[in-house]
């Protein structure tokens, strides 16, 4: 056991309360979630900050210590890489996104260069035994994902925001809804269910006026798969349906084609019987077309409005209304509209 000084501590250690001090251990065990200290090899101009506990984003550069939790990453616009097998002290890994996932970069995306090379430094001990100086390698989350947990809405109306890809206006949308169905005077509590850890996403629902917000990575989920996304959706919808909030808004991250379990989440029966509106985000009018026909004809879900960069102007939402026959409103310059339409669609009263 030896002391390292932590110059960024990376939002994915949320929930451990650390501090710059820290105690590390040369025993790394191979695993997603353990918390490791590590020193950052060289420099970038792009791509470069880490996402701090505080929500603040700070940039990296050559010889900061930063602490980062041990995960994987399957990224289509992003670095992906793999948890190693195993791991010493002076080995080299890589920085795989801003939220502070650490591991062995597999592929790169091209307009964000090569990723931040890391030197171990350890493993990150946490003391849970008062007055012992017994440690434990820290991990991430404020508690153990369960293996089957139960579903119980309590009939609080639940909202989705899908995307047919990354970056195709998810967020956008969900605080547009939040914040629109908060000036009609009702309470909103949000979770992001899908994808790999970051919380910048929760906050910005937070900001647009979300009362409680969850993320996978409170139970310890560093990056969400086919195998674990179901299981922390449930649970998520559970706990906060528990606070009795008017509306539960969720993001499934990614698109519903991909690596990170959002296919896996929209066939759980439970949930997908716990859904009352599925907001569909697509970057153009194919997307929107085969996002639309996925969703009905494999899922048995019908959507209820579509938005994203496809209803940019009204040629994209005039294709969309009449190929498809939902709804097309564009959550940047008609915010106000999407989240009516969302209340409606709810049978939630309006101010």
């Amino acid at each position: 056991m030896k002391t390292v000084i932590a110059d960024k501590i990376a939002s994915v250690a949320q929930h451990r309360n650390l501090k710059r001090e820290l105690r590390v251990s040369a025993d790394l065990p191979c695993e997603e979630g353990v918390l490791i200290a590590a020193e950052v090899l060289n420099n970038k101009s792009n791509y470069n900050q880490l996402e701090l506990t505080s929500g603040r984003m700070a940039v990296v550069r050559k010889g900061d210590v930063v602490v980062g939790a041990l995960g994987h990453r399957k990224a289509l616009f992003g670095y992906s890489g793999h948890i190693p097998e195993e791991l010493a002290v002076g080995d080299t890994l890589q920085l795989l996104n801003m939220g502070g996932v650490i591991g062995v970069c597999d592929s790169i995306n091209a307009s964000f260069g090569e990723p931040f090379d890391v030197r171990v430094l350890g493993t990150v001990l946490d003391f849970p035994f008062l007055g012992e100086r017994i440690g434990v390698p820290a991990r991430v989350g404020m508690e153990k994902l369960a293996v089957d947990p139960p579903l119980d809405t309590r009939g609080v109306p639940v909202v989705a925001i899908a995307g047919t890809c990354m970056n195709s206006g998810k967020t956008a949308a969900a605080c547009a809804i939040v914040s629109r169905l908060r000036h009609h005077g009702h309470t909103v509590d949000v979770f992001k269910a899908t994808g790999v850890a970051l919380r910048r996403d929760i906050l910005a629902m937070e900001d647009a006026g979300a009362r409680s917000s969850m993320i996978f990575s409170d139970f310890g989920v560093v990056c969400t798969t086919d195998k674990n996304g179901p299981a922390v959706t449930r649970m998520m919808l559970t706990r906060l349906s528990a606070q009795k909030p008017d509306v539960i808004v969720y993001e499934l991250g990614d698109g519903i084609l991909g690596a990170y379990g959002v296919e896996a989440i929209l066939r759980d029966a439970g949930i997908r019987d716990s859904l009352h509106c599925l907001v569909l985000c697509a970057n153009d009018p194919v997307a929107a077309w085969g996002g639309v026909k996925l969703l009905r004809e494999d899922f048995g879900i019908e959507p209820g409005v579509v938005t994203g960069p496809a209803t940019d102007n009204d040629v994209g939402k005039e294709i969309i209304v009449q190929r498809m026959g939902v709804k097309a409103i564009n959550a940047v310059t008609e915010s106000m509209q999407i989240g009516d339409a969302v209340a409606l669609h709810l049978g939630l009263k309006l101010a």
